[in-house]
């Protein structure tokens, strides 16, 4: 899905060996900061740090190499966070996910990319807006409205490789306490990335450069996970949630920037 034509990659390669030190600096702050985000929130990871790192490095190089960072990630806080995790509505969220993930690739094929993105980000953006104002369900969402959840998860990551926002408003959403739906969202995303490596080393991304940018890249993941798993028990859980909901609004404003980027740029 990733691969780039020869050529392409082969500059690639030759920018991120030429890359000054000053450079990497930046790039393990951006991880840093998008890792602290991570830990506080259990999301963000790989849309804030790919987007973010890949102005200074290659792409072909950056997203394989957060994604694995991102499984780290969620393999470090796993022992931590093993007992809230709702198991039951992981299955069924994952479960279809990987299911609806091959339709998600049929929809990069055939619909641009651009109105996917803005498509999501409306989505998104209401429905964070909705959750903003007060609305919360009353009961865990049902089997079959689980299972709708994941199926959206699993287009999405096909189509766009953001398959997250569906999972993180059904738990932000849903009466279950913030810690459980926060250890949720990060057993249900480590899950997910699980699934989707083959597909890294199908494609033949993972490379010499990518695991060289996730050894230099390593200890600041380290770090800043640590930062925000310790942020997230000084806070007021309303006062967590309201921040959590505004993280994801902006995200979803910054997919719509891109994908409004993509349609007007030639």
């Amino acid at each position: 899905m990733w691969r780039l034509p020869a050529k392409d990659t082969a500059i690639g390669l030759c920018q991120f060996h030429l890359m000054p030190v000053s450079s990497l600096a930046i790039a393990c702050l951006l991880v840093f900061l998008a890792a602290v985000v991570r830990g506080f929130s259990g999301f963000g990871f790989t849309l804030l740090s790919i987007s973010a790192v890949s102005i200074l490095l290659p792409p072909a190089t950056v997203v394989p190499a957060m994604w694995i960072l991102d499984f780290i990630a969620g393999i470090n806080l796993l022992p931590s966070i093993y007992r809230h995790v709702h198991w039951r509505a992981i299955a069924l969220l994952v479960g279809a996910s990987v299911v609806a993930t091959p339709a998600g690739v049929y929809l990069l094929a055939t619909v641009p990319a651009p109105w996917m993105r803005l498509a999501l980000a409306i989505l998104v953006l209401t429905s964070a807006l909705l959750l903003l104002s007060g609305f919360q369900l009353k009961r865990m969402p049902r089997p079959s409205e689980t299972i709708a959840t994941g199926l959206a998860a699993g287009l999405l990551n096909g189509a766009l490789g953001i398959g997250g926002p569906p999972i993180i408003l059904f738990f932000l959403g849903s009466p279950i306490a913030l810690e459980a739906g926060r250890a949720s969202m990060i057993a249900a995303f480590l899950i997910m990335d699980l699934t989707g490596m083959p597909a890294l080393f199908a494609f033949g991304l993972i490379t010499l450069d990518t695991l060289k940018l996730i050894a230099i890249c390593l200890p600041a993941l380290a770090l800043g996970v640590y930062v925000g798993s310790r942020l997230i028990g000084r806070w007021d859980p309303a006062k967590v949630r309201r921040i959590l909901l505004l993280l994801l609004a902006v995200m979803a404003v910054a997919i719509g920037v891109q994908g409004t980027v993509g349609l007007i740029a030639p």
